[in-house]
């Protein structure tokens, strides 16, 4: 499903830390024919911004001592441009060239001019595509977390499992491909969708897969980035074959998505990526023991998909603590010594690290959220809070890494669940829907959901740090060479984190609410630029000296989460009838989701609105839209 350390920065040489181009020692220099571009780097190349993912960018024009002067330099709604557009929620924007690509749910993709905000093109998929997401609305709404630009290409993986490829100066289609031309089981009508980024490496472009808590099979697949023919004549799958090893003859059981990007290391030519849990998720007894690759980090051959190593971080899952969170690859201080390791904080709670080449542990979990879980019941009336709950931990909310401190920041979320697994089999078979077998029931008045931000000492692998957050953190941080840490808030909030002291030196309001990615920072003409995509579908863009005024939130974002006015004609209780009653029942009282009688008692309107849609956890996105979403939120937050 949909995932700090201290020691003296001499000791880290430049030529091992310099981002996207990280040497082992004794080995040879990193090709520059790896990286996705072929200049001296000003932009944002990739979804992690180098290879490896390290989320920290050489820019040094904004300072602790100049931060404060930062302001909005531009801003744009991308419904001014495409009213039909879904949201951008969880894009993580690219920028190249002074370019930045953005893509949307549905998978529109935006080029826009990275120092204005002026649009140069706009891509629509083809209507056969659109139709295709339309007729399976249950899946028609996910994210989109972003797109590969290489050689003058963009990549874009559809949600109905295809890959495209666009001309980056105009947009126009070049290729699209089917996955089930080459794999007739990877389609939407057996459950299976796209919801990440693809990675361009090497001539290459790599895809993972989503939907494994709808049972299907995981994979991690490559193709030639010019014909986008297979480079493997088949995925990695992540999960036995139906009826093999432990997956037992049942619809449902799989998992195993890798649904965030993969690292590469260039020195090596190996992969390394993220993933997901077993399903059902908390029902499991056709998957009794142990369920590899399930919740691990797992190393392969990117040439040629050889497996290399996997390290388990849960090994029978029955919580939904996926690996989430895209591991980076690090050449970093352990233990006095430099070495190349592979870290990742899983949805579990816990943070780990492990020797690129070999895989063996060197951090075995470090927590940074609160742990105290039990095997979930089939029976209400025994549920108890399990934490962390299926949002993390860390869910795909990336760290980032400064060589400077040898700290990795992680962004956590301490938020539990009160977690019902299925009765039996025919309870499963009963819900042909997403998430079978599991339900989440309201938590209580007085929790309430928050975040942190956590540093660890790769050196020694202990927390220097731990700042508490109001709202779970999910969009994750970029850092620069000045010692700085970029992030968003759900509450619309940008700020600037000082990571050798855990600071936060400059805070300001974006317009929006909902950041759920980390900012993307470049430069154009020497100007260094953070980005930000807030309140579903608007690009916000600070710099130093910007004079915009914060926009007022867009009422007619779909998964802005404000108020949108309510005509007289809608009628929640038909909205209710037409969107919810075959999860929540006729009567409010619960079926394959929760009792929503009282729901009023610990959700207000707008968190509802949001769960409407925004989804999450076992909830598909926008299952009612503007005035119903309204009407339905508000009537719903009286039920007390």
């Amino acid at each position: 499903m949909r995932r700090f350390l201290k020691a003296t920065g001499s000791v880290l040489l430049a030529s091992i830390v310099i981002v996207g181009c990280q040497t082992k020692n004794n080995q040879k220099e990193t090709k520059v024919t790896n990286k996705a571009n072929q200049v001296k780097e000003t932009g944002f190349p990739n979804w992690g911004y180098d290879l490896q993912h390290t989320r920290h960018v050489p820019y040094k024009e904004i300072t602790k001592d100049n931060v404060k002067k930062m302001g909005i330099v531009w801003q744009q709604d991308i419904l001014d441009w495409n009213k039909d557009v879904p949201n951008l929620q969880e894009d993580f924007p690219v920028v190249q060239d002074g370019v930045m690509y953005v893509t949307s749910a549905k998978n529109h993709v935006f080029a826009i001019d990275g120092a204005s905000g002026k649009k140069l093109w706009a891509w629509t998929p083809p209507k056969n595509v659109l139709d295709h997401l339309n007729s399976l609305p249950w899946q028609s709404n996910v994210a989109s977390r972003g797109v590969a630009v290489a050689n003058g290409n963009v990549y874009v993986l559809m949600i109905d499992n295809r890959l495209a490829k666009l001309d980056a100066k105009t947009g126009k289609l070049i290729k699209m491909v089917n996955f089930w031309d080459h794999e007739p089981s990877i389609k939407l009508e057996n459950r299976y969708y796209e919801s990440s980024a693809p990675m361009y490496y090497d001539g290459n472009i790599y895809v993972g897969s989503s939907g494994g808590d709808n049972g299907t099979r995981g994979f991690v697949w490559a193709f030639k980035a010019d014909t986008l023919e297979p480079l493997w004549k088949e995925p990695f799958w992540t999960v036995p074959a139906e009826g093999e090893g432990w997956r037992k003859n049942s619809k449902y059981t799989g998992g195993g998505s890798v649904w965030t990007p993969m690292s590469f290391d260039p020195d090596t030519d190996m992969m390394y990526f993220a993933v997901g849990n077993p399903a059902p998720d908390f029902y499991d007894e056709d998957r009794k023991g142990k369920n590899p690759y399930t919740d691990s980090i797992v190393a392969l051959d990117s040439k040629t998909g050889k497996f290399k190593w996997a390290s388990s971080q849960v090994d029978h899952d029955v919580w939904d603590y996926d690996a989430a969170a895209t591991p980076m690859v690090l050449n970093a201080k352990v233990g006095g010594k430099v070495r190349k390791i592979v870290v990742e904080g899983g949805k579990n709670g816990k943070w780990y690290a492990w020797d690129a080449k070999t895989g063996k542990t060197i951090y075995d979990g470090v927590p940074f959220v609160k742990i105290k879980n039990s095997k979930p019941p089939s029976d209400e009336n025994k549920v108890v809070l399990q934490w962390p709950g299926t949002p993390g931990g860390e869910s795909y909310a990336p760290e980032t890494y400064d060589p400077e401190t040898n700290y990795v920041l992680i962004p956590g979320i301490n938020s539990p669940n009160l977690m019902l697994a299925a009765k039996d089999r025919k309870e499963i078979a009963k819900d042909n829907n997403t998430f079978p077998g599991t339900k989440i029931l309201p938590l209580p008045a007085n929790v309430h959901p928050s975040g942190n931000i956590t540093a660890i000492d790769i050196n020694t692998g202990k927390k220097v740090y731990q700042i508490n957050t109001d709202d779970p953190m999910y969009g994750g941080f970029t850092s620069t060479a000045s010692g700085l840490a970029f992030y968003g808030e759900l509450d619309g909030k940008v700020n600037a984190l000082d990571i050798k002291k855990g600071k936060v030196l400059w805070s300001m309001q974006s317009g929006g609410k909902q950041i759920k990615m980390a900012p993307s920072i470049y430069t154009v003409g020497g100007k260094q630029y953070v980005a930000v995509i807030t309140g579903g579908t608007r690009v916000v863009v600070y710099g130093l000296g910007g004079k915009e005024k914060v926009a007022a939130p867009n009422e007619n974002a779909q998964l802005q989460g404000e108020a949108d006015k309510i005509p007289a004609s809608v009628d929640p209780v038909q909205v209710y009838k037409k969107s919810c009653v075959s999860c929540h029942g006729d009567n409010l009282q619960g079926a394959t989701a929760p009792n929503l009688q009282h729901i009023g008692k610990t959700m207000t309107k707008e968190d509802i609105l949001n769960k409407i849609l925004n989804g999450g956890d076992r909830m598909p996105a926008g299952v009612a839209k503007g005035a119903d979403a309204e009407a339905l939120a508000e009537w719903l937050s009286k039920k007390k």
